[in-house]
């Protein structure tokens, strides 16, 4: 957990310890990439606070992204959809506007940590390693994205999952709250944001090659479609 404000941390540990869940602190941005970069593999979880003396929590998101895909819950006072968007963008997985209940956080967490569970779990015996439609190609095995045989570079673990979600099923229209369901393991809360901000980043990075892949079905939610796009 990374927070200025000891109560907060001292709360959030009395709930944690009751979930037989080990928590450590770092009061400060630099305290807390420090202490990653050194224990990195300790940690399955980061709650990570916006506003931190030191480094903010988006330099500190920006920081851990470079280094691991460990999931990581952002944690703002601040109500701006735009502070919001950029820490998702910034490789924030999701996140919790303060004042937040304790219990939301854990079932938040809980839910964050089974999904990832399942991903590194998951057999490849199970399914099929290669995705393919018109232009797009996946590896699930080794989580590479091609499109019109262009490697696209830079997918976060959530981009990735969304891609392959939808592409797996090219034309289905997915909500927003099925795919928050499907991709973060849990059901929704209203934060139909964390998917538009992946989403979005997802768009960016694909239509450097591509455009039109992922398509907006308005009032409802997206879907993947290649069969109309010109080389």
């Amino acid at each position: 957990m990374v927070e200025d404000n000891v109560s907060v941390a001292q709360m959030m540990e009395m709930f944690f310890e009751k979930e037989q869940w080990v928590m450590d602190l770092a009061v400060d941005g630099n305290e807390a990439v420090d202490k990653f970069k050194k224990n990195q593999e300790y940690y399955d979880i980061v709650t990570l606070d916006l506003n931190l003396p030191g480094k903010d929590g988006m330099e500190v998101a920006r920081e851990i992204r470079t280094i691991s895909d460990v999931p990581i819950i952002m944690l703002t006072a601040r109500d701006s959809e735009s502070d919001q968007v950029l820490g998702l963008e910034l490789g924030a997985d999701d996140y919790v506007t303060k004042p937040f209940s304790p219990l939301t956080l854990i079932a938040r967490i809980k839910a964050l940590h089974r999904r990832t569970l399942m991903n590194q779990t998951a057999k490849p015996a199970d399914t099929e390693d290669l995705v393919e439609t018109p232009h797009l190609k996946i590896n699930e095995k080794t989580r590479e994205v091609y499109v019109d045989d262009q490697k696209v570079k830079g997918l976060t673990p959530k981009e990735f999952d969304l891609l392959v979600t939808m592409a797996k099923n090219p034309k289905q229209v997915f909500s927003r709250e099925k795919l928050l369901e499907v991709i973060w393991g849990y059901e929704y809360f209203g934060e139909e944001r964390t998917v538009d901000a992946h989403i979005k980043k997802l768009r960016q990075k694909i239509e450097k090659i591509a455009p039109q892949l992922i398509q907006t079905v308005w009032g409802v939610g997206y879907k993947f479609d290649d069969s109309d796009v010109d080389k």
